[in-house]
């Protein structure tokens, strides 16, 4: 029996088991290796760690976890949780058992991304979501944004506003925009539809109609979801975010499932290194705090169906 299962072993998961390792309790941290940020040459704006790949933060991460003889890791991934409070059974994808009194939702979400042919490819590198993250490494450059709903004008205002002079919207069949507002704020709009990403360095787009054009990079706002996932399968509360859904919690991080507290990108709609790191800590000590106090941190009410 473990004091906790941190499901999920990327920076909101490893943060919230070192809170628990500190307190010296037993945590079993499942990870199957594949990070959100895995395709990303560099991580921004993490102070320490500013423009250093994301997979050696990690390495580092764990590193200081495996210094506390409390804190195991397994290569594998939470298939079921089932159980209550102080008796939560987690069946892993290779079918292995194993019993927690806390269970710590760290797993992420999953991106929907566009179906544009070449966007795959560059996802993470050239094809971004966060102007924080990666929009300094491609200032005063040609840039563009791929609509896939009203969160596009929203990320074209920012980017014309700080990050460069030529902003271009790529409509992609989304309505709605006030399209006025944006020529006025500079951002050219573009109606033709996409039809191929190309380039290594910077993308080209070809066009229905042609011509092509080339940006330094695009972004876009992936729809995302939590469908599939332990999160789900628990029945863990949830809220609608303007990309999809992301899990209800309360100032420690506890959820409406007596004994289940999450982290990260699934407990968030802004998605961030850092945000991870805080709500991780913040999950932990509130994970070790309900083991002392059971009655301290309250769970949450259900919201009415």
């Amino acid at each position: 029996m473990f004091d906790a299962v941190v499901v999920g072993g990327s920076f909101a998961g490893l943060s919230a088991g070192l809170q628990l390792a500190r307190a010296s309790r037993s945590v079993l941290i499942i990870d199957d290796g594949h990070p959100r940020n895995r395709t990303s040459p560099a991580a921004h704006g993490v102070p320490g760690w500013d423009g250093v790949a994301p997979a050696e933060i990690l390495a580092r991460f764990r590193s200081d976890l495996r210094a506390y003889p409390t804190v195991s890791f397994m290569e594998d991934h939470a298939e079921e949780i089932s159980g209550k409070i102080d008796d939560f059974i987690v069946t892993t994808g290779r079918k292995v058992l194993v019993n927690a009194r806390r269970i710590l939702l760290a797993h992420g979400i999953r991106d929907i991304l566009p179906d544009l042919p070449g966007l795959v490819d560059a996802w993470g590198r050239t094809v971004l979501h966060c102007p924080y993250c990666h929009g300094y490494e491609v200032k005063d450059r040609p840039l563009a944004v791929l609509a896939t709903g009203a969160m596009a004008a929203h990320q074209a205002h920012m980017l014309r506003a700080d990050w460069s002079h030529d902003v271009t919207l790529l409509v992609n069949g989304v309505d709605g925009f006030e399209v006025r507002a944006l020529e006025t704020a500079g951002i050219k709009i573009e109606h033709r539809a996409p039809l191929r990403l190309t380039g290594d360095g910077d993308l080209t787009v070809r066009f229905q109609g042609g011509p092509d054009s080339v940006f330094a990079a695009i972004f876009t706002a992936p729809r995302v979801a939590l469908n599939g996932t332990p999160t789900e399968r628990l029945g863990v509360g949830v809220l609608d975010g303007p990309m999809g859904p992301f899990v209800r919690t309360g100032p420690m991080q506890q959820t409406d499932v007596p004994g289940v507290f999450a982290a990260g990108d699934l407990s968030t709609p802004m998605w961030n290194v850092n945000f991870a790191v805080g709500d991780g800590a913040r999950a932990g000590a509130g994970c070790h705090q309900s083991l002392l106090f059971p009655n301290f941190i309250p769970t949450l009410e259900k919201e009415a169906a």
